[in-house]
């Protein structure tokens, strides 16, 4: 996934640092993990296409990062992020 941009929304990252303990900034490097999957997410795709992925980060973390695509898939807009639970981690690690 080399050559892809990054953006979201400053106070939307702050809100979720807070309540995830999860930075978009850590976030994005969970894009780079080989072994990460990326799942249409339909149940929040009424007004954009939205995504989910299953990836590890740099910090070693299996994170759930909810995201869409612009500019013809070039730019990575990322939602919202968190730590995946047990069940997410099991799947990841299967």
């Amino acid at each position: 996934m080399s050559g892809l941009r990054f953006v979201w929304d400053l106070g939307k990252n702050l809100a979720n640092r807070r309540k995830h303990g999860v930075s978009f900034e850590e976030a994005q490097t969970a894009f780079h993990d080989e072994n990460a999957v990326v799942y249409f997410d339909p149940d929040h795709s009424e007004e954009e296409q939205r995504f989910i992925l299953l990836g590890m980060s740099l910090r070693l973390r299996v994170l759930v990062v909810c995201h869409c695509y612009r500019e013809g898939d070039s730019v990575i807009r990322i939602i919202s992020a968190r730590k995946a639970d047990k069940r997410e981690q099991e799947g990841y690690w299967s």
